[in-house]
């Protein structure tokens, strides 16, 4: 699909979660995020981090060396799921 929008002369990232498939299929640019399947940009409700998961995929578009280069987004699930339970505390939504 990214090489038929690419082919149009539309710029693609891919966001994924699963690396050995992506560097298998090979798509122009990637950003791999160490996150649990299904969720790409993090946990619920951490607008902080999904911006932060956002803004390296789009800087892709920029800094990509070369045809199929993955890049790793630096944090972990761990990270992530403990900063989204202490959001979701603040919230009121858990306790």
């Amino acid at each position: 699909m990214q090489r038929a929008i690419e082919r149009r002369g539309i710029p693609t990232v891919s966001v994924t979660v699963a690396r050995d498939v992506t560097e298998r299929a090979k798509p122009p640019r990637a950003l791999f995020v160490p996150f649990m399947m299904g969720h790409h940009f993090g946990v619920p409700f951490h607008r902080a981090l999904q911006r932060r998961v956002l803004t390296a995929a789009l800087e892709r578009l920029e800094l990509a060396e070369r045809s199929g280069e993955i890049a790793t987004l630096p944090v972990t699930w761990a990270e992530a799921r403990r900063q989204g339970d202490a959001i979701e505390r603040e919230l009121g939504l858990k306790r």
